[in-house]
């Protein structure tokens, strides 16, 4: 599998987010301060997240994406749209419940050239022990399946931390 990388871009109002290969626990620190700082800017009129290169993506990630879906709703942006070619990926989002909080799509309407990855972020494992926590929360809200799924390592961790 290929090493996992996220590339983002501002193109005419569409924040376009492109995850490829394995994106795992370890480009989750990158992620949320890439959202936290972007999700801010005002130029912002849509997102798109494709996940067309993605070989396998770690549910800490998946929270993470849901949490964007949550905070362009605060903003009164559009349902995010997510496109998903592989139909592994494609499941466990629909089992997530992400059709719910996303607009699924199997293709993309286009592509950008102006793709930039984003840097990587290096941070405590307290730090990144939070993140995962949060993560894991906003997905244990998106259904019942989810918070039977993660309570255990939500309150596992949680108690780690004390």
């Amino acid at each position: 599998m290929q090493e996992g990388s996220i590339f983002s871009a501002l193109v005419d109002g569409s924040y376009v987010l492109k995850f490829i290969g394995d994106v795992r626990l370890t480009l989750c620190s990158s992620l949320d301060t890439h959202l936290e700082n972007s999700l801010n800017n005002p130029e912002i009129k849509e997102i798109l997240i494709d996940l067309t290169q993605v070989e396998g993506i770690d549910s800490t990630s998946l929270g993470l994406i849901a949490k964007l879906s949550l905070k362009a709703k605060e903003r009164n942006l559009p349902k995010p749209a997510l496109v998903s070619t592989n139909q592994d990926i494609t499941r466990i989002l629909l089992t997530m419940g992400f059709d719910h909080v996303f607009v699924l799509m199997d293709q993309l309407p286009s592509s950008s050239q102006e793709l930039k990855q984003l840097p990587l972020v290096q941070e405590s494992v307290e730090e990144m022990q939070q993140r995962i926590i949060s993560a894991h929360k906003v997905l244990m809200d998106l259904n019942e399946t989810n918070r039977e799924a993660f309570k255990d390592l939500v309150s596992t961790l949680e108690s780690i931390e004390k």
